[in-house]
């Protein structure tokens, strides 16, 4: 059956009208993105095989291009479509953490944190960039690695701090293993960059290691 024969609040489209986005179900949410079916599929129908699939909505966005394009239903310009939706997300959320000032906290630090490198398949060493107030300036990727190392330079992220006119900042840095337990050499790095930016009075906040929906901080553990 047709969605547009199904009764009117079942239909996702009306129903996020009617009730909002917080009332659908993951497939229902995806079958307004998908917005057509195929012959003999709702959209809703080809939402849940997807889900099904792939294993949730996360491993869906996860995918990469040759493997979503693949599936029944998806191609290319879903793809874009796909990305730009969350790259959209994500700099909805740093807009709105850069103006509630929250980079004093280290809880919502993570979760900001996580929506930018937990899916990362590779390990990215980035730096938070932040006035005197702690507000943020720039989030910026500095180091792409392999799976499991990237090469860190400490005067790179110096350059960086002063490019920006940092008064302080926070290091992170995500393990594609899922894994946040920081290891030697992430304490090693972590040294040599705060001695770094001792030289310029720019303060190491806190060093926060990404894992599989967790994340360690350097500064609860003592460890800066």
């Amino acid at each position: 059956m047709k969605l547009s024969q199904w009764p009117e609040m079942e239909r996702p489209r009306e129903k996020l009208l009617s009730l909002g986005c917080s009332a659908l179900s993951d497939a229902e949410l995806l079958a307004i993105f998908l917005r057509t079916g195929l012959p003999g599929l709702s959209a809703v129908d080809l939402a849940r095989g997807l889900l099904q699939q792939f294993g949730s909505l996360r491993g869906l966005f996860a995918a990469n291009q040759i493997d979503f394009c693949a599936s029944k239903g998806l191609g290319r310009a879903k793809y874009v479509q796909l990305q730009a939706v969350l790259e959209i997300s994500k700099r909805y959320f740093a807009e709105s953490l850069q103006r509630e000032h929250v980079f004093d906290s280290v809880t919502n630090t993570k979760h900001y944190l996580l929506s930018q490198l937990r899916d990362e398949p590779n390990e990215i060493f980035a730096v938070l960039f932040l006035d005197s107030q702690h507000r943020l300036i720039a989030f910026k990727k500095l180091f792409h690695g392999t799976i499991n190392a990237a090469s860190v330079y400490p005067r790179v992220v110096l350059q960086n701090a002063l490019k920006f006119n940092a008064a302080a900042l926070i290091l992170t840095h995500n393990h594609p293993s899922g894994v946040a337990e920081p290891s030697q050499a992430d304490k090693h790095i972590t040294q040599r960059i705060c001695q770094a930016l001792e030289l310029i009075d720019v303060t190491v906040l806190d060093h926060i290691v990404v894992g599989d929906g967790i994340c360690v901080s350097f500064a609860e553990r003592g460890l800066i």
